[in-house]
């Protein structure tokens, strides 16, 4: 038992590696696409919430982040945020 952490250093620089590559930047990613998803949406687009409802964007709300969604029920203001790219991807490429 020499070594002690000189031993270990390579095994912890490995494990900070792979944590990077396969935890941080999937994730960056994913974020990058969803903000870039969320800005780019336009009126008439078909959306599917993170609830699962399905609409289409009525209008778009630039100060406070929202959209007004038509629905076959009515309409309704959500956040942004609450779009799910996922599904509105799935629905947008069947269509």
């Amino acid at each position: 038992m020499q070594g002690g952490f000189s031993d270990q250093l390579p095994f912890l620089l490995l494990m900070l590696v792979v944590f990077v590559f396969f935890i941080i930047l999937p994730q960056s990613r994913r974020q990058k696409k969803e903000k870039n998803f969320i800005n780019n949406l336009k009126k008439g687009d078909r959306v599917v919430t993170k609830s699962g409802l399905h609409a289409k964007i009525f209008n778009l709300n630039d100060k406070d982040s929202t959209c007004i969604i038509e629905t076959q029920a009515g309409k309704l203001k959500i956040e942004r945020s609450a779009l799910s790219l996922e599904m509105s991807s799935k629905l947008n490429k069947k269509g």
